[in-house]
């Protein structure tokens, strides 16, 4: 280990719990957390996932209530508390559902008097309700180890009108009638409030991956920039599609990102690389499932994701009620289209081959692969009958042999 104690920057497939375990036993300290854990908002994210509209699925849902999703919160922080270096600082990004409970909280593990600001992240949306105010702020806690910390106002200043609330220069700066002092205005602006109107990713930004919580890159380089420096190592232990991973890289700190989907992990090595960061050269990757076992573990969108971008094919656009067809392999990568059915289950039989030959039917797809943990002696006659007498090529492929990318496989 090199550099604050970290050779190369680590992107980690895993759960953050046993990953932070590891952390402190390696002797790791951190600079600066930032996390935008699971809210709890009951939602279940269904989303198009960027230009070539591929649909990933991500959940948001606590059984047992909000005391349940605290203490899953609290056995987390703890770790993160001792991972954090005595100057460090910690930003939690919350919203309405469950910001005061994690408040109380966070200052039962930081200690009440290390509490330092209550951000208000404020935006516009879209709708309005008739019976309540706008939903239109989310919250981040700010917390330091310790009354010793890094904080570098000159770093964020802003234009002093530039965030809603304008004042007459007299005002602003004490020219008014009895004023005892005339402030000067810095050269570089002000330090930002504790409220901050930062737009949102809209639906045409340039940043949009289509992640359903993805936060924008200015917000999180407020953040890095106010509490860290060159060098300094960040941490986001959920870190999503890795907004936080992509401005460290930017702005030349060394980081860590943590999340359990290797969903999101494949999607931020594919944004690290736009913008030239290279695994195994600017990056370890690691924890990725593997093993057959590790795959059989996995949730089922999160299973199907895995095969699909394993195949680099397309999601269908509906995860469930699709006809039959869990994704697609374009013309783009072979000759011809090909429609793909994804199980996670052991011995997939006849009727799934035979259901199947119908969805492709309706397609037009002239082939098609079913991906699964083994299949039955059916299910391999089955593809043999409609070849011969349809002309309609099914290839059953095992999950071992996808994980070995046998040559041909796709063929």
């Amino acid at each position: 280990m090199k550099n604050n104690g970290l050779a190369r920057n680590l992107l980690i497939c895993g759960d953050n719990l046993k990953v932070l375990d590891d952390l402190i036993k390696q002797g790791i300290r951190i600079d600066l957390i930032y996390l935008d854990p699971p809210f709890f908002s009951n939602k279940h994210y269904e989303v198009v996932w960027g230009d070539e509209a591929e649909v990933r699925s991500f959940k948001d849902r606590w059984a047992g209530g909000i005391h349940v999703y605290v203490e899953w919160m609290k056995e987390r922080i703890v770790k993160m508390h001792e991972v954090l270096k005595d100057i460090g600082s910690f930003y939690l990004h919350c919203d309405y559902h469950a910001s005061h409970y994690l408040k109380v909280m966070l200052d039962d593990i930081f200690g009440y008097n290390n509490f330092r600001n209550e951000i208000v992240w404020c935006y516009r949306g879209g709708g309005s309700s008739k019976r309540d105010f706008g939903k239109r702020h989310d919250t981040i806690f700010r917390y330091t180890k310790s009354d010793k910390y890094k904080f570098y106002p000159d770093a964020i200043r802003i234009p002093y009108q530039a965030e809603g609330i304008r004042r007459t220069d007299d005002a602003m700066w004490g020219k008014h009638k009895g004023a005892e002092k005339v402030y000067k205005p810095h050269p570089k602006g002000k330090v930002p409030e504790d409220w901050w109107p930062i737009n949102i990713i809209n639906a045409n930004d340039p940043e949009r991956l289509g992640y359903p919580t993805q936060k924008p890159e200015k917000l999180l380089e407020r953040i890095i920039m106010a509490s860290s420096n060159k060098e300094d190592i960040i941490l986001d232990p959920f870190c999503g599609c890795g907004t936080a991973m992509a401005v460290a890289q930017k702005l030349g700190r060394k980081w860590i990102g943590i999340d359990i989907s290797p969903t999101a992990i494949n999607l931020i090595e594919k944004r690290l690389a736009k913008l030239g960061s290279a695994k195994g050269k600017d990056f370890d990757s690691i924890g990725m499932p593997t093993t057959v076992t590790e795959l059989k573990e996995l949730e089922p969108f999160e299973f199907q994701n895995w095969v699909i971008n394993e195949m680099q094919a397309k999601q269908s656009k509906k995860t469930v009620a699709d006809g039959g067809l869990d994704g697609h392999i374009d013309r783009s990568l072979y000759s011809e289209e090909a429609g793909i059915q994804v199980k996670q289950s052991e011995n997939v039989g006849r009727n799934i081959v035979d259901n199947f030959e119908t969805a492709l039917e309706r397609k037009k797809y002239k082939k098609g692969y079913i991906v699964g943990f083994s299949f039955t002696k059916g299910a391999h006659e089955e593809a043999a009958r409609v070849k011969e007498e349809k002309s309609l090529y099914v290839k059953l492929i095992s999950v071992e042999d996808l994980l070995k990318r046998k040559p041909g496989l796709l063929k």
